[in-house]
């Protein structure tokens, strides 16, 4: 005997968690592909879903069935938070581009590494251990904090600053050195 819609909607309003979840995997899809229509993304579409499920749960004493279906109830309130999240997007990217933005000026070391082709990059950071080069490669070049890089080389934070303070002199030492020559 299969269970109809309605009656997993009766045994979800009884805070009944297998009828619920029997509904999502019922409707999700149907939901997503909606919501993919609505939203700019993959991301922000299951956000939207997830979000619309979570509204069927929370005021599941007060929705009513459409045709013995909640899914005409999940596709109306997809589409509001949709909406709602595209006009909260918009909203913050005007206010980011309406911000005034100063000219980035790049700093010494930028512009040395910059100037140096990947070859002699490489043959720099082949100079230095292991260590140090990944510490640079993913502070100087990458653009990584400090801390981070310390956490993925299994470094403290005091001893990564010193190393990279290190390196750069190095660096900085054999940079001098070959426009010398």
């Amino acid at each position: 005997m299969t269970t109809t819609e309605a009656e997993l909607w009766a045994r979800a309003r009884t805070h009944d968690g297998r009828a619920f979840a029997e509904l999502f995997d019922l409707h999700r899809d149907r939901v997503f592909r909606h919501s993919l229509r609505l939203c700019d993304g993959a991301h922000d579409a299951e956000e939207v879903t997830a979000a619309a499920f979570f509204e069927l749960w929370r005021r599941r004493s007060r929705v009513a069935l459409v045709n013995d279906s909640v899914l005409p109830w999940l596709l109306v309130t997809a589409s509001k938070l949709a909406r709602n999240s595209s006009r909260g997007i918009r909203r913050y990217r005007a206010l980011f581009d309406s911000l005034p933005r100063g000219e980035r000026m790049p700093d010494a070391e930028e512009q040395a590494m910059t100037s140096l082709r990947d070859s002699e990059v490489t043959e720099l950071l082949d100079t230095l251990p292991p260590v140090d080069a990944a510490l640079l490669t993913l502070v100087v070049l990458e653009g990584y904090p400090t801390t981070e890089a310390a956490a993925l080389l299994k470094i403290s934070d005091g001893a990564a600053r010193t190393r990279l303070h290190r390196a750069k002199h190095k660096l900085r030492g054999t940079l001098m050195t070959k426009e010398a020559q």
